[in-house]
């Protein structure tokens, strides 16, 4: 089975509440306390009968559930960003400093660099291609003469991994990352 996780979003609000299995999707949907937000084209196959398998479900009601913060992870920044440097813009595919850049020449900097007491917060850490952090180096970006293309910001959810890649292209629309 190819389709093995749902999105389940929280009802009436229809934010994101977790990724699930697809037994427990069904058994949800089966005991009525949620309906098909989107199908994912696949099916799961019994002995008589053929069953769309759903992609993203949505709770019939809304449950109160205290707002989680995403934890800093340098995945996450990277995730977050894009793969977009900070400063130059460059992104995976393009050329740029003599060689097409590809996911692993991006590095995670430290806006108020680790050497003057920066920490690892969503907001002192962005996205950078190899060359530009190096050339900031233990510099702030004014320091180096470099400025900065958007403010990092705190994502408001943990999805992170969602967001990119690693889950079905109709879960983006309901994952927000501000």
């Amino acid at each position: 089975m190819s389709q093995s996780r749902v999105l389940l979003l929280n009802g009436n609000t229809w934010e994101p509440l977790s990724i699930i299995t697809v037994p427990r999707a069904i058994n949800l949907l089966l005991a009525g306390k949620a309906v098909v937000v989107e199908q994912s084209g696949t099916f799961l196959k019994t002995v008589r009968d053929r069953y769309p398998i759903p992609s993203v479900i949505a709770l019939r009601t809304y449950i109160n559930v205290p707002r989680r913060r995403a934890h800093w992870s340098r995945k996450g920044v990277l995730i977050r960003d894009g793969y977009t440097c900070i400063y130059c813009g460059v992104q995976p595919g393009m050329a740029a400093h003599g060689k097409v850049l590809v996911k692993s020449d991006f590095t995670v900097d430290h806006i108020l660099p680790r050497s003057r007491a920066g920490k690892d917060h969503w907001t002192n850490t962005a996205c950078a291609c190899y060359s530009c952090n190096h050339r900031k180096g233990n510099r702030l970006p004014h320091e180096a003469g470099m400025k900065l293309a958007w403010e990092p910001k705190t994502p408001r959810t943990s999805y992170l991994v969602i967001a990119v890649g690693t889950g079905p292209d109709a879960w983006r629309r309901y994952i927000e990352l501000e």
